[in-house]
C-alpha cells in the first residue's frame, strides 16, 4: 500500500541564524520564515543538516521549533530534524518536537559511529516506538558514512510512523533500486539540488532543498513542473541554477548559503565553530554569482 507523504513539492532546509557573538538571532529566524511562506513553500524543515542542529542545546532547539510553528501557524507542515547517532538522544529530539507540536520528523542515520543495516532498523523502531511522530528517513553518506539500502528501506516503510525518505546521495542506481525495491510506495524526496529533475523523472515527489534558503520560488518551480509533467520547463529551470547550487556547495554547506544570504541582507555571516564563514576566492565568486543573478546591486557589500 503506497505511503501518503507528508507533502510534495519543495521545501526549505532552513539554515539557523546566529547573532555575531553566538546566539540564536530568533529576529532574523522569523523573517526567514516568513519569506519560505510568501514563496508559498510546501513545508518548512527546521535542524537539518543545513540547520547546524549539533551546534545548538536542547533549549535552542526547543527555541526553534517553537518559532517555527508560531510563524507556520498551521499554513504548511513544519518538519523538525531529530537525527542523532545515539539512540536514545534521538528519541529525545522526537518526543520535543513532537510535544511542541510539529506535524514531522526528518531522521539521519547514525554517523561516525554508523551501525548495520539491522542496526538501523533496530535504531528506527526504538524512536517510533517512543514516539509516534510521522517520519521521515534520511540517507546522506557524504556525512554519516553509510546509506539506506533497498532491502532496508522495504524492511522501514513497514514500521508504523514512516511516511518517506529523503535520499542524499548521489547514486543514480540506488534510488532506482528503492524505488524498485518498496515498488514505488514509499515517498522519496530528493536531498540533492543538482539532483531534482532527475531523481523526480524517477519518481520522486519533491525535493528539501539547500537552495531554497535563496531562491525559494525558482527552486519550488522546479518541482511542480515536475509534479505537473512538464519536464522541459522543469529542465531548463534546474540547469538555470545549477551555478547558484554549485557555489552553495564549493565550500561545507551551510557556509555557502549562510554568506549568501548575509549577502542578500537577511542575516550575519554568523556559524558556530567548527564551521567558519566562507573564504575567498569562493566568496568574491559566490558575490559575482548573485549580481549577474539581479539578486545583489552591481557593487554588493564586501
Amino acid at each position: 500500500m503506497r505511503i501518503s507523504p507528508l507533502f510534495t513539492g519543495c521545501a526549505a532546509a532552513l539554515i539557523t541564524p546566529f547573532l555575531p557573538d553566538g546566539r540564536l538571532d530568533e529576529q532574523a529566524l522569523r523573517k526567514l520564515i516568513q519569506r519560505q511562506i510568501a514563496a508559498d513553500m510546501n513545508a518548512l524543515v527546521l535542524l537539518g543538516t543545513t540547520g547546524e542542529p549539533c551546534s545548538l542545546s536542547m533549549e535552542e532547539r526547543g527555541r526553534v521549533i517553537q518559532i517555527g510553528l508560531d510563524e507556520a501557524k498551521g499554513r504548511l507542515p513544519v518538519i523538525i530534524g531529530t537525527g542523532s547517532n545515539q539512540t536514545p538522544t534521538a528519541i529525545a529530539y522526537a518526543k520535543q518536537a513532537h510535544a511542541l507540536g510539529a506535524q514531522g520528523q526528518l531522521c539521519v542515520t547514525p554517523y561516525y559511529n554508523k551501525t548495520t543495516q539491522q542496526g538501523l532498523v533496530q535504531h528506527y523502531t526504538a524512536i517510533l516506538e517512543s514516539c509516534d511522530l510521522p517520519m521521515l528517513l534520511y540517507s546522506v553518506p557524504s556525512r554519516t558514512g553509510m546509506r539506506i539500502e533497498p532491502e532496508t528501506a522495504a524492511q522501514l516503510m513497514t514500521l508504523p510512523g514512516v511516511c518517506g525518505l529523503k535520499e542524499a546521495g548521489s547514486d543514480m542506481a540506488l534510488t532506482e533500486n528503492i524505488l524498485l525495491a518498496t515498488g514505488g510506495n514509499l515517498p522519496i524526496y530528493c536531498g540533492n539540488d543538482d539532483m531534482i529533475v532527475p531523481l523526480m523523472a524517477l519518481g520522486a515527489v519533491g525535493a528539501i532543498s539547500v537552495c531554497a534558503n535563496i531562491v525559494p520560488a525558482q527552486t519550488k518551480a522546479i518541482t511542480h513542473a515536475m509534479l505537473a509533467g512538464c519536464l522541459a520547463e522543469a529542465k531548463d529551470a534546474q540547469l538555470a541554477l545549477l551555478p547558484l547550487i554549485r557555489a552553495l556547495f564549493s565550500q561545507v554547506s551551510p557556509i555557502p548559503a549562510k554568506s549568501a544570504l548575509h549577502m542578500l541582507g537577511h542575516i550575519h555571516d554568523a556559524l558556530r565553530l567548527p564551521l567558519t564563514p566562507l573564504t575567498e576566492p569562493y566568496r568574491s565568486q559566490l558575490r559575482d554569482l548573485l549580481a549577474s543573478m539581479g539578486l545583489l546591486p552591481c557593487n554588493p557589500e564586501h
